[in-house]
């Protein structure tokens, strides 16, 4: 049994049918006290200052002992080659440089499916899997994927679930905490609890959209605003809320790899059905897909706020003054 890291979303069905642990990189990053020391590590070792946050923090998680020993060490790990970030490539090169297994994954730009299966294959040659296993894993998962999905409409519908819990345990199914069972048992315990919580009265209902954010207090600030985010783009992508018993289409139906067109058609679908009244989109300081921020505007008719982060931190005086002029500019 190997623990594996991800710098991604991957087909975890593989990992756990052959064995192994999987790991998520980030979550290990951004949930650690240490996240700031992380990103001077990178930079210590010659990463530049103009280079995502994230891609720093998954550097130092692995190269660096004392965080790879902190997170009960990891083996070896998946980069996703494509449909992710464009600087995977070079990050893999510097796990290489340091002694570190890396096996490559790559989503096809056009969602060919032959091509998804391909890369699903040589992923479980890897990994020492086989179809079989993998589905029996996939059926399993599925009921779980469920309960997750279940949490995300009691946020939006019911409005029982705070925005940060709910991102927190859709973005945690990407590794579903590198425990599946225990992870299944804390959102039935959840659940349970959310049976007698008092329904939220928010004048505002948010959308959250681009990849989850390297602020650490965005959700609980927001809900200081009297606005509530119930409905988070990327991470609900993370949790895979697809009926279909197919795991190739499955990860076609995933829309975060596949271009911002996809996307787009998903998030209209959801700004309609949990009657938003705005979106924050998020965008990471020097990542690519600032750019698409233009296409979201022209394509998206509802108000939206796009804000940056660099580092790992709280939020800094100037963002709050935005969001703050943002909810009131709804109002």
């Amino acid at each position: 049994m190997a623990r594996i890291g991800l710098t991604t979303t991957v087909p975890v069905e593989i990992i756990l049918a052959a064995g192994h642990v999987p790991v998520d990189l980030n979550n290990i990053f951004i949930t650690s006290e240490q996240a700031g020391r992380m990103v001077e590590t990178a930079e210590e070792a010659g990463y530049p200052r103009n280079i995502c946050g994230w891609i720093k923090g998954l550097y130092a998680v692995m190269v660096n002992k004392e965080f790879n020993d902190a997170c009960g060490g990891i083996d070896k790990v998946i980069a996703v080659t494509q449909g992710d970030c464009s600087n995977t490539h070079a990050l893999m090169e510097t796990y290489q440089l340091a002694g570190i297994e890396t096996i490559p994954f790559a989503y096809p730009v056009d969602r060919d499916y032959d091509l998804l299966k391909l890369q699903m294959e040589k992923l479980m040659a890897a990994l020492g899997t086989n179809w079989q296993d993998v589905n029996r894993v996939k059926r399993e998962l599925d009921k779980l994927r469920l309960r997750v999905a279940e949490l995300d409409r009691r946020t939006w519908q019911d409005n029982t679930i705070s925005g940060f819990h709910n991102h927190l345990y859709q973005v945690s199914c990407s590794d579903f905490n590198s425990n599946v069972e225990l992870f299944a048992g804390d959102v039935e315990q959840f659940l349970v609890k959310a049976d007698d919580a008092s329904e939220y009265t928010d004048e505002l209902r948010l959308g959250y959209i681009g990849v989850p954010p390297i602020f650490t207090d965005l959700y609980p600030y927001v809900e200081s605003m009297g606005a509530r985010i119930v409905y988070n783009e990327v991470q609900r992508q993370f949790a895979m809320p697809f009926v279909t018993d197919d795991l190739v289409e499955q990860y076609r139906l995933y829309t975060y790899p596949y271009g911002v067109f996809g996307r787009i058609k998903d998030i209209a679908a959801e700004i309609e059905r949990r009657n938003l009244d705005g979106l924050v989109h998020y965008v990471q300081s020097f990542c690519f897909r600032q750019i698409e921020d233009i296409i979201l505007r022209e394509k998206l008719d509802i108000p939206i706020l796009t804000i940056e982060g660099d580092k790992p931190g709280k939020l800094d005086a100037r963002t709050r003054l935005r969001l703050e002029s943002f909810l009131e500019m709804l109002r």
